[in-house]
């Protein structure tokens, strides 16, 4: 499901952390809120606006398995294969 705010589409991640920030008791203004703050900050969007840059565009393209990996490998220096995914904590642990 793709989301079009003032006819613009928003990137696939701003809608993943929208609705899991809604899921979590959040309104839908302070999701937005929340979500277009923390993804600017991690260079996910661009600086002002709504709008993906190559890191979200990446990122918004994997599935939730292939974040969690990728998540887990950078911060151990491990490769992505070295991990498994457990869809119920969306955490990668280790074979």
């Amino acid at each position: 499901m793709n989301f079009i705010v003032n006819g613009v589409e928003l990137p696939k991640i701003l809608e993943r952390l929208v609705s899991q920030l809604k899921a979590k008791g959040k309104s839908e203004k302070s999701a937005y809120a929340i979500a277009t703050s923390a993804l600017q900050r991690s260079g996910n969007l661009k600086p002002g606006t709504q709008a993906a840059t190559a890191k979200g565009t990446r990122r918004g393209n994997m599935t939730p398995d292939e974040r969690a990996k990728d998540r887990a490998s950078k911060k151990s220096g491990k490769k992505t294969r070295d991990y498994k995914y457990n869809s119920k904590t969306n955490r990668a642990t280790l074979r």
